[in-house]
């Protein structure tokens, strides 16, 4: 397995144990009625839950910014083209007309 690859991998897999661990507390404040232990489960859960959905969202990116490396490698002026093209209706969108 790649460098690149083990860093998404390993978030998910923190995430998914610091959110086990808040389930943990959350539910040993609730028996003991220990609101601090509660409090601080639930914010680990959350924790847990963004650190995994950043790692899903990172490797969603990485794969989309292959696929467009990739066809500008294959296509080189059809992609100056495009980002011709691209530029031209910014340029005409946010640049203000002269009046004659």
């Amino acid at each position: 397995m790649s460098e690149d690859k083990a860093t998404p991998i390993e978030n998910k897999a923190e995430g998914i144990m610091d959110e086990g661990v808040g389930r943990l507390k959350d539910a040993a404040g609730g028996l003991t009625g220990n609101m601090g232990m509660q409090a601080e489960g639930k914010v680990d859960q959350l924790a847990g839950m963004a650190r995994q959905e950043f790692a899903d969202l990172y490797e969603e990116g990485e794969g989309k910014v292959e696929r467009a490396v990739t066809f500008v490698r294959e296509r080189p002026l059809f992609s100056l083209g495009i980002a011709a093209a691209l530029g031209t209706i910014v340029g005409m969108i946010f640049m203000p007309r002269r009046k004659g």
